[in-house]
Parts: structure tokens; C-alpha cells; sequence
């Protein structure tokens, strides 16, 4: 079955303004669409908030798992270094 918008866009592919990104409910030509971060077509305000709260946790899971990949690496440095003698001053080569 031919798409409304292969018509438009010379695809046979769905198009992502055809089914809710969440729920994959049909999305109507004369219903409301709510759209998430420009390419993300939702059915209602509540599947549209779903997929924000879950991309959230997502990206805070993220940032905490790197700040811990930081924080062990920076640990393993100073565990390496201490109990070791490092001389600092100028070397002179002729």
C-alpha cells in the first residue's frame, strides 16, 4: 500500500509523520501531531512526554557513568604516583 506522503517525497518507506514514535497509533491527516526534537511524531502530549523523561534518564545515566569513568581514571593516576620519587629542574644538554 502506497503512503499518503510517497507522494510527496518519492519513498515507499513510511514516513515518520504516519505513526507515533511511542505507541505507533496512526496519525490521522487532520489530528494533531506533537512533535519532540524536530524528526519525533507523537499521538498525544503523554507519549510525547514519556519519550522526553525517558531521553532524560538516558542522558543523565550518561553523564553519571563518564563522570565515574573520570573519577576512576584520575584515582588510578594518583595511585600510580604516589610513593614515587619525581625530580623536577632544568636539564642541560651540549
Amino acid at each position: 500500500m502506497a503512503s499518503y506522503y510517497s507522494s510527496f517525497f518519492g519513498s515507499e518507506e513510511p514516513h515518520f509523520l504516519e505513526s507515533c514514535s511511542l505507541c505507533s497509533k496512526h496519525l490521522g491527516l487532520n489530528s494533531d501531531i506533537f512533535m519532540y526534537r524536530g524528526d519525533k511524531a507523537f499521538c498525544s502530549i503523554e507519549c510525547r512526554e514519556e519519550q522526553i523523561e525517558s531521553d532524560e534518564a538516558k542522558e543523565k545515566r550518561l553523564k553519571l557513568s563518564a563522570r565515574s569513568i573520570r573519577k576512576k581514571s584520575s584515582e588510578a593516576a594518583k595511585e600510580s604516583a604516589a610513593g614515587k620519587t619525581v625530580r623536577t629542574g632544568t636539564l642541560v644538554v651540549a
